[in-house]
């Protein structure tokens, strides 16, 4: 029997839960997949990422485990001391 979703039919917004993920590899050229709605990290540290707006800026002590609300477009190898990063959208 199929699973059910009762909100399958609602359009997903920036303010609603978190539908899926994907792990990220720092990498100074490439963007990540997707651009996320937040971001986690496995690993304390900090992350450089380029924000969605074309901003670079190194996000100063993550903490592990804790939901970021940053709309990223890609991670930066360098600069980046935090690992086990994962892209939420």
């Amino acid at each position: 029997m199929p699973i059910t979703d009762n909100f399958h039919d609602y359009s997903a917004g920036l303010t609603g839960p978190i539908c899926g993920g994907f792990s990220i590899t720092p990498d100074d050229a490439a963007d990540v997949a997707q651009v996320t709605r937040a971001v986690m990290v496995a690993g304390a540290g900090d992350l450089a990422v380029v924000l969605k707006g074309g901003d670079t800026v190194t996000l100063p002590s993550l903490m592990a485990g804790v939901v970021y609300p940053f709309r990223i477009e890609r991670v930066l190898n360098t600069g980046t001391t935090a690992s086990g990063v994962t892209g939420l959208v």
